[in-house]
């Protein structure tokens, strides 16, 4: 099997029990590609989120995101050689289902300007002007969710 069609998987994981291979991935795009600094990386909220990491066919972590109780889904991250491969779309979409099913009316999250269309293919649009993140530009997105329907 080519690298380019590996397998892979995503799943929702606990922070307490995943969190090494959480922040190796979000060490290195974050903090070594863009130059994030340490301490608004990690902000202290990690354990209070819902944690979605993607594996490939040799069980090594490759991506990760995760989703704040409030729905506000944050620190995409994607390891390089994996980008474009549908990484992204699966955690993202792992973590949509999941605000559906806790009947979240909305989800929000601040998207990188090179990452919008990403976004918008998954049906988000962008709300207020630009803003720096972490010497980043960014742009407010969200998407309204449609709550399952009830028995």
């Amino acid at each position: 099997m080519t690298e380019q069609h590996a397998q892979r998987r995503v799943e929702l994981v606990e922070w307490h029990r995943a969190g090494p291979g959480i922040r190796a991935i979000r060490e290195t795009v974050f903090i070594h590609e863009q130059g994030v600094p340490v301490d608004l990386e990690w902000d202290g909220l990690d354990s209070s989120c819902a944690h979605v990491l993607a594996w490939n066919d040799c069980g090594e972590a490759i991506g990760t995101a995760r989703m704040q109780p409030n729905g506000t889904i944050g620190r995409m991250a994607v390891l390089k050689v994996w980008r474009g491969r549908g990484v992204g779309r699966a955690l993202l979409q792992t973590l949509l289902d999941l605000a559906v099913r806790q009947g979240l009316p909305r989800v929000t999250l601040s998207a990188q300007t090179h990452a919008i269309g990403f976004y918008e293919r998954a049906g988000f649009h962008m709300v207020g002007e630009p803003f720096m993140d972490a010497g980043i530009p960014h742009r407010k997105m969200e998407k309204e969710l449609m709550a399952p329907p009830r028995d």
